[in-house]
């Protein structure tokens, strides 16, 4: 199975930083930064080539890069990014156009068992993170995984739905969020990966937040389910289809690619089991062929149903994905049922001793 994280390397040059800074405010939580690395990279395949792709809207926050200032001639490329398409090149950056969209059965949904199945996640999430280590001033924490997105593909005003092949990604972060590094075939122009420490090249150092969390930011947060849920829903407000599916979002990007601490981990999913509309999809498979059991929640506007995926018999947390359930007009009417937009899978997360040192390495 294959599909596409088409963030190629991103432009260069001077440009309205503000126009970058305005778009995403307009996009909902959980989604702006991912935007802004399309965007980028999508200025500059478009200067080099007339082929171009307009990924499928992308639902998944990655840890802030560098901001990179824009040409004004990209006013048009952001007003589509808030609309939530995209165009990106697919040009030198190793990630490759390869076939046809990947698709998928769809699980049957059901609300039975959501609690006892949630409370169980809770308690081995418990178990997992008493055992993690702390991440503490000077270490970094590593996350290695394996991600891909179906997109829309249009090349001399035909489209169709594509992908691209399967990668590895792996980031690592300082506790206190200011310094970092990325390696991702789909955003670096470099195989070595680039900096994602901080200030930017405007000389922002952006505050963490729930849409993007320093680990530090993370140990401040309410343990409290009921004190948490209302925190996220009262920053998310206005964001996202609807409060509900926004809500469930945001605990879904916290369970992705960060490090939520002991206390925190098992009071997501207490958080999540509040919200209307959760449901348990019975098979779901992650990013590299994993099975296990999706807790899931279907936007209604979207057609869209997020899964977060968990080991059927040690409740740990595998992966994610975006399938869509029920067909859409308008720009997204290509995008069938069975339609995977986004898959991912966690494969290693950990605190290491330095930055780009690995866990294999460590020992």
């Amino acid at each position: 199975m294959t599909v596409n994280t088409s963030r190629n390397h991103p432009a260069e040059g001077d440009g309205d930083a503000e126009l970058l800074s305005a778009t995403a405010r307009d996009l909902p939580p959980g989604r702006h930064q991912f935007h802004k690395e399309r965007l980028m990279a999508q200025i500059h395949d478009m200067r080099q080539t007339e082929q171009t792709t307009a990924p499928v809207r992308e639902r998944r926050r990655r840890f802030p890069r560098p901001a990179i200032a824009l040409p004004l001639t990209a006013a048009a490329l952001a007003a589509a990014v808030v609309a939530g398409v995209i165009l990106s090149g697919n040009g030198g950056n190793g990630v490759q156009d390869a076939g046809p969209a990947l698709t998928t059965t769809i699980g049957a949904a059901t609300t039975k068992g959501v609690p006892q199945l949630l409370g169980q996640i809770s308690l081995a999430a418990a178990e997992t993170s008493a055992s993690r280590p702390a991440a503490k001033p000077g270490q970094y924490i590593y996350i290695k995984s394996e991600s891909a997105d179906s997109y829309v593909s249009s090349v001399d005003g035909n489209s169709s739905l594509a992908s691209h092949p399967l990668h590895t990604r792996q980031v690592w972060r300082s506790p206190d969020g200011t310094k970092g590094w990325l390696i991702d075939p789909a955003v670096n122009k470099s195989p070595e990966g680039e900096t994602l420490s901080l200030p930017d090249e405007q000389g922002n150092t952006p505050k963490p937040s729930l849409n993007g969390p320093s680990y530090d930011y993370l140990t401040k947060l309410t343990t409290d389910p009921d004190k948490l849920l209302a925190k996220i829903y009262t920053e998310t407000k206005g964001q996202g289809n609807s409060p509900d599916q926004e809500a469930f979002t945001t605990i879904g990007d916290l369970l992705g690619e960060s490090y939520p601490p002991a206390e925190l981990y098992p009071a997501l999913f207490k958080a999540a089991a509040k919200i209307p509309g959760v449901v348990v999809v019975n098979d779901a498979t992650d990013a590299v062929g994993r099975h296990g059991v999706a807790v899931a929640r279907l936007d209604g506007t979207s057609g869209e149903r997020e899964e977060w995926i968990f080991d059927k018999k040690s409740h740990v947390f595998l992966g994610e994905r975006s399938v869509q359930v029920r067909r859409n007009s308008g720009t997204d009417s290509l995008i069938t049922p069975g339609t995977v937009l986004f898959t991912s899978a966690i494969l290693e997360r950990t605190v290491v001793d330095g930055i780009k040192q690995t866990p294999a390495a460590k020992s």
